[in-house]
């Protein structure tokens, strides 16, 4: 028996068990490859070894925490070999995932047998990389062309039945260790090593339509096509083919793309965890209130319902509760027919939820989410009528996007269970849930928070109470930057096309379209009274909201919209209202490059991000990345603007903010220097 701190074998009969016990993910770490290497060696002289996983799942994937150092022996590619040619066939025993690194030593394996909701991919395109111990070279090989491009490009994750259908799989079972004495009782004839099969033949313009589709998916991510390239080298032998997909592997560790989606990776889980709930004790939250039934209402409801929890949506009237059940209903019928939820789990929703008139339906809630009007006075008599019907110590929670909690909750009592919880549209399917507490908010109320926002499947990030907090307050930023390029030459689809060049989904002026200009409007109004006199202030959107050129609802915005058609097209009228206003200000208009404009608006950004930081309202860097990125659609492979100020450098970055400031006198105030962030 060969016992590790990894991996160990024992031998039963004539059958060897090797195991990976490396938790949580049993990741292929140097020590775990050094492990799975001897137990080859180990191995020999039995009739067949079984490789399995302790834990909750198979191998998911190599060590992150190593693609920094160079490449430490034995590499991957070698053990995986090493399995391959044994003379001893393994079988691989799988539940969980088989990811990666995972994957790749499975299909090393004469054999797989897999529980049904095993998980199997190539994830490594979401870190900026190509599979790098023979991923593209086996998988075409062993499923085909097509179902390796969906996994290896595009990411997707199969299920072993669906892998099964494709000749992945040998043997599904709901325990695969207990399948696995009568499987390998019988055991079939050894088949042709993965490597050395031939790909089945797939269509001769797959390769270049796929191309294609990956171009106007990826908006400017480069692995998804470093992966289709290297697809396309199983036309040589695998002797050949596999060499180049390590070298390009371990190239691509060191491109800004992957450094980007890697600092994404562990971004993500270093805001779930912020210092403030260290030690705090979550409570395990199963019912909760709605209060307001619109858009965000009924989005924030859906979600909850498909976080697993019961829901009372509660409205003014019984007309506006009707309406407000119709939208839920909607919003889950909509996952149906889209194949994400089956009918019986719309039934058991449906079951969960009721839409009323009235507060006292709330009072077994044990937290409530106000998603009410932006307006003060509203919110506080939401409040007021929760807290009256609620338990003392239930949580109470706002949704607000800019008014301040303090303000909000003002006469609620034990405000130690008040906190923000800031969705954002449409809720049930955007990522980003802002948690925002006050001074008085306990850690526990905050750490509900967070376990909440797990629940739903979002990601968290904690914030401190600023106007805007972080996501709107950098927006801010970001629109006035690119109302201050309107006003000093760009125009609007020139500005958009910038921002779609750097990554982004859209650009300021199409948002703003899609999303409305009323709320932006109304929150500058609001801030009229306190705002710098010293500061620039550019009018033209404010033009647009008299002129009532709301967005595409309206038919028109910044651009000007067809019945039926979002395309956004350019209108000579806002055009011409731009070069009035710049002429009415003794501006003259000057020519900007795609480059003079998004590097202007993303000094911006990592100036305003720093600023924040430095205030105290955000924890961290990786906090005002991950809004950006969850919430406002800044490119992941760009790892967020303080990833990417860092990466074109912090000099670069705050150069070209005091360029910004210089063109805008009295305007912006300049973060310290953020080197050490």
């Amino acid at each position: 028996m060969l016992q590790s701190s990894l991996v160990s074998v024992e031998i039963k009969g004539d059958v060897a068990w090797v195991t990976v016990n490396n938790p949580p993910v049993n990741a292929t770490s140097t020590a775990v490859r050094q492990g799975l290497s001897d137990a080859v060696d180990a191995v020999q002289g039995t009739r067949v070894a079984v490789l399995c996983c302790a834990g909750r799942t198979f191998i998911a994937g190599g060590d992150m925490s190593e693609f920094d150092a160079a490449p430490v022996e034995p590499h991957l590619p070698d053990v995986i070999q090493k399995i391959e040619d044994s003379k001893v066939p393994f079988v691989a025993c799988i539940h969980g995932n088989a990811l990666g690194g995972g994957f790749e030593i499975a299909m090393a394996c004469a054999w797989r047998i897999a529980a049904p909701d095993a998980g199997f991919g190539l994830p490594e395109v979401n870190v900026g990389l190509i599979p790098g111990a023979g991923g593209t070279q086996r998988l075409p090989r062993l499923v085909g062309m097509q179902a390796a491009i969906d996994m290896a490009c595009f990411g997707k994750t199969l299920k072993a039945e669906a892998l099964a259908e494709l000749g992945g799989i040998d043997l599904v079972a709901e325990d695969p260790k207990v399948a696995v004495p009568g499987f390998v009782a019988a055991l079939p004839a050894r088949p042709i090593p993965v490597s050395q099969r031939s790909v089945p033949e797939f269509a001769s313009d797959l390769l270049e339509t796929s191309r294609q589709a990956l171009q106007k998916r990826a908006k400017g991510q480069q692995s998804p096509l470093e992966n289709l390239t290297a697809l396309s080298w199983v036309s040589e032998p695998f002797a050949e083919g596999q060499p180049k997909e390590r070298a390009r592997h371990l190239a691509l560790r060191q491109s800004a793309e992957s450094r980007a989606l890697r600092h994404a990776f562990f971004a993500e889980r270093v805001v779930s965890k912020p210092a403030l709930i260290k030690g705090a004790t979550a409570r395990d939250i199963t019912r909760i209130a709605v209060v307001g039934g619109g858009l965000m209402g009924a989005g924030i409801a859906t979600a909850a319902l498909n976080g697993g929890l019961s829901v009372t949506l509660i409205e003014q009237n019984a007309e506006a509760a009707s309406a407000a059940q119709e939208r839920v209903e909607s919003l889950l019928r909509g996952a149906v027919n889209r194949g994400r939820m089956s009918e019986a789990q719309l039934r058991d929703y449906l079951f969960k939820f009721k839409a009323v008139d009235g507060y006292a339906a709330a009072a077994d809630a044990e937290l409530a989410i106000e998603a009410v009007f932006e307006d003060l006075s509203v919110k506080q008599a939401v409040f007021a009528e929760l807290a009256r019907y609620m338990n003392h110590d239930a949580i109470l929670a706002t949704n607000t996007s800019y008014l301040n909690p303090l303000d909000i909750f003002a006469g609620v009592e034990n405000q130690a269970r008040c906190i923000g919880l800031h969705f954002f549209s449409p809720a049930h399917v955007m990522k980003l849930l802002e948690i925002v507490h006050m001074p008085q908010t306990s850690p526990d109320t905050v750490a509900t928070g967070f376990a909440l926002g797990k629940k739903l499947r979002k990601v968290s990030v904690l914030s401190g109470i600023c106007d805007g907090f972080i996501g709107n307050r950098m927006l801010a930023a970001y629109r006035r930057e690119a109302d201050y390029l309107l006003a000093d030459g760009a125009l609007p689809y020139q500005v958009d096309a910038a921002m779609r060049a750097f990554g982004m989904p859209m650009g300021p002026y199409e948002l703003q379209d899609l999303t409305g200009l009323q709320i932006a409007w109304a929150n500058r109004q609001r801030n009229a009274a306190t705002r710098d006199p010293n500061e620039r202030y550019v009018r033209i959107a404010d033009q647009l909201c008299e002129m009532e050129r709301f967005g595409q609802r309206a038919g028109k915005g910044w651009y000007r919209y067809s019945d039926g058609d979002r395309t956004p097209v350019r209108d000579p009228e806002v055009e011409a209202l731009i070069e009035t206003y710049s002429a009415e200000q003794g501006i003259i208009r000057q020519r900007f490059s795609q480059q003079d404009i998004s590097s202007r608006i993303l000094a911006v950004l990592a100036n305003e991000g720093a600023l924040i930081i430095q205030g105290g309202i955000a924890e961290n860097t990786e906090a005002v990345d991950m809004v950006q990125i969850h919430g406002y659609g800044f490119p992941r492979w760009r790892g967020g603007p303080m990833n990417y100020s860092k990466e074109i450098g912090i000099d670069v970055s705050h150069a070209a903010m005091l360029t910004v400031a210089d063109e805008n006198p009295g305007s912006w105030r300049i973060a310290n220097h953020p080197g050490g962030l």
